[in-house]
């Protein structure tokens, strides 16, 4: 399913009401969207993405309060993002990386001509 069709088409309104009213067709419907937004993924993608849907999942069962599982949620990408493995640490990486190779010494470019055979 295309990213844009899945975000387009999401009515919060629709959604909430589903929630309150028939908790088992949200549900139904949830793990749908879930399902075809992993399947529109890469497929080199599609493991690590399963894995983290798995966690989450695994979150909202350990705890009967919709509220504290969507913290833990929320720290969960906190982490990804400003963790010790997460997404700021990377790119600070990187950026050291880039300028390590930037201000390496450059070697000197020798002539082969010399050694050209004589034709």
């Amino acid at each position: 399913m295309d990213e844009k069709k899945l975000t387009s088409d999401f009515d919060f309104d629709t959604w909430s009401s589903m929630a309150r009213q028939d908790p088992a067709k949200f549900e139904t419907m949830r793990q749908q969207m879930i399902d075809d937004l992993i399947d529109s993924t890469p497929a080199h993608l599609r493991p690590r993405i399963i894995g983290l849907q798995w966690k989450i999942d695994q979150m909202r069962r350990r705890t009967n309060d919709p509220l504290a599982a969507c913290i833990q949620i929320s720290n969960l990408m906190w982490d990804s993002v400003l963790g010790e493995k997460g997404l700021l640490n990377a790119l600070r990486q990187s950026k050291s990386i880039l300028n390590i190779l930037k201000n390496r010494p450059r070697g000197k470019v020798v002539s082969l001509s010399r050694y050209k055979s004589s034709q």
